[in-house]
């Protein structure tokens, strides 16, 4: 049964309060990762006078996160909506490795490799990729961090292998 907004109503709230449980959850879920990054940043240093320090940022994130969270795991307890579904791992460690391809590959094969094939990794994570579509925005996507990187902000980025 759907509440006119494209949600699926669950049939008997959950908890006895919880209305929406992929809504809760995920509320739950984003306000537990604000807390680590408030974790994760304690011991940088804050606003001083006009000047930003290196955790002013974090924080601001971080409570935004927080807000967001807490307003999305209220939308969960007031409103009808779908039902937690089943979830693989696949996808979780998929998008992780690519991440970790990046970061282990960005020196030694330079940002044109390392940007391609860490986005071809994560779109692993799925079984509804289309490869040549993948490529096609991979490639798209590493011409746009070349601009970006090396030609706007003038980072010094390697852009091919060094041999």
């Amino acid at each position: 049964m759907s509440d006119g907004l494209g949600r699926e109503e669950s049939a008997a709230p959950m908890f006895g309060f919880v209305r929406g449980p992929q809504d809760f959850f995920g509320g739950l879920a984003i306000i537990a990762v604000a807390l680590f990054a408030l974790y994760a940043g304690s011991d940088l240093s804050g606003m001083q006078g006009f000047s930003f320090g290196p955790g002013t940022a974090p924080r601001l994130f971080a409570g935004l996160l927080i807000a967001f969270g807490v307003g999305i795991t209220i939308t969960g307890v007031v409103l009808p909506g779908p039902k937690l579904e089943r979830w693989g791992i696949r996808g979780i460690v998929l998008t992780i490795a690519s991440i970790l391809c990046f970061a282990v590959t960005i020196r030694p094969l330079g940002l044109v490799i390392a940007s391609f094939v860490s986005f071809m990794v994560g779109a692993f994570a799925t079984d509804e990729v289309r490869w040549k579509e993948a490529a096609v925005a991979g490639a798209l996507l590493t011409a746009g961090c070349v601009i970006l990187f090396l030609y706007i902000l003038n980072l010094p980025f390697q852009l091919w292998p060094q041999f």
